[in-house]
């Protein structure tokens, strides 16, 4: 080979690393910069489709109330919640006014289980909280997610096809997701009708957790709409 031609490919090899690490530090920077403004990121944003039951969950960083950034992977070995609420809504203030929802949360993180509030409300919207604000409803509900974290432009919330206040979704050890619907299965704003429900969240996480299948993996979601960026 002559010097030219081993010249050259040296080249090509040194332009193709240096494309490569230029492009490793453009996803960094981006998700700093998502994490700085407040916004979510999606790591592997190239799913196009919404996952359905048995498939991976999409990982993504979001940023909590208090401004702090959580990433779905980082709760790898654990089952995650991810649970989409808005508290200007009537079905939500049904889990929330009752107990319900707090009591499923606590139940859950006693279990080792992480539990991720979402807040996908636009900005815009007559329902949005700021994240103070957002932070205070959660806590004189008594409410205790691991995490409640903010969504305004929507992007986790459309890469995991939440269609309504209450959805949720539960993401097994192996970042594989293993349910995805409503909270119980009596679709009603009536606090009334809470004890003769069915809590499929209480129920997919006993059975996961005594090694069975479980048994109600996809199941209607109910409530409000939402209220997503346009």
């Amino acid at each position: 080979m002559s010097t030219s031609s081993t010249s050259g490919s040296r080249s090509y090899r040194a332009a193709r690393d240096a494309r490569a690490a230029l492009s490793r530090a453009s996803r960094r920077a981006i998700m700093t910069a998502a994490v700085a403004l407040g916004a979510t990121f999606m790591l592997n944003a190239q799913a196009a489709a919404a996952p359905a039951v048995g498939q991976p969950a999409p990982d993504f960083v979001a940023v909590d109330t208090a401004g702090t950034p959580h990433r779905l992977s980082d709760f790898a070995g654990k089952f995650v919640v991810l649970e989409w609420t808005n508290p200007g809504c009537p079905f939500v203030g049904k889990h929330y006014g009752s107990g319900n929802m707090p009591a499923t949360q606590k139940a859950a993180i006693a279990k080792g289980v992480v539990w991720l509030s979402i807040n996908s409300t636009e900005r815009g919207h007559g329902d949005y909280l700021k994240p103070e604000a957002l932070a205070a409803w959660m806590k004189a509900q008594s409410g205790a997610p691991t995490a409640l974290l903010m969504d305004e432009d929507g992007v986790i919330g459309r890469t995991y096809g939440a269609r309504t206040t209450p959805h949720i979704f539960i993401v097994d050890p192996k970042g594989t997701l293993v349910y995805a619907g409503g909270i119980d299965s009596v679709a009603s704003a009536r606090a009334e009708d809470i004890k003769s429900a069915t809590n499929y969240v209480n129920q997919a996480l006993g059975e996961a957790f005594g090694g069975k299948a479980i048994s109600a993996a996809a199941t209607r979601p109910y409530g409000c709409s939402i209220k997503y960026k346009t």
